[in-house]
């Protein structure tokens, strides 16, 4: 969800998620560090739906937690990584016993990639707007965030052309 990193969702509060303004707050995530994270309509749609639908099913309130467990407690890690398995294997990107595949964070990484994608299409400066990528994504400085960069080998192509393309105007 949003690039976040999957202790920051689980560390959500229900004063946290601001659907009216479409923003998260995420207090103290690494490092120490707060931030507010933009939503797009469609986000925000889907946790309308899941914010109603907890209230209907968990009433009162056990947990000030945004996100809770059939009963309305806090959820764990360990139980989020214990569904997130199962869905793979249901879904077919884990097969049964299978001890790799797909992990929670690598939600957050495709967060990442794709939004970098987005702009090389889109023939954006990439440069100049990696600062708002590393600040969304909670980073401490751009360099976190340049790793993302050499994920995958469609980025490496839009980096490459584009390196050649400065070199080629000079």
């Amino acid at each position: 969800m949003a690039g976040l990193r999957h202790s920051e969702a689980l560390n959500l509060c229900r004063d946290d998620v601001d659907l009216d303004q479409g923003v998260l707050t995420i207090r103290q995530s690494k490092f120490g560090k707060s931030r507010w994270v933009p939503l797009h309509a469609t986000t925000v749609a889907v946790l309308s739906d899941y914010s109603a639908r907890r209230d209907a099913h968990v009433t009162p309130p056990r947990s000030p937690c945004f996100f809770v467990t059939e009963q309305g407690g806090r959820l764990l890690h360990q139980y989020v990584h214990r569904v997130f398995w199962q869905l793979s294997r249901q879904i077919g990107l884990r097969q049964k016993g299978q001890h790799n595949g797909p992990r929670v964070h690598d939600l957050r990484h495709r967060f990442a990639v794709t939004t970098l994608l987005r702009w090389y299409r889109a023939g954006e400066a990439v440069e100049q707007q990696l600062p708002v990528l590393s600040t969304f994504l909670g980073h401490v400085g751009v360099r976190d965030t340049y790793w993302y960069l050499s994920a995958t080998p469609e980025l490496m192509s839009h980096a490459a052309r584009r390196l050649d393309k400065r070199w080629e105007e000079r």
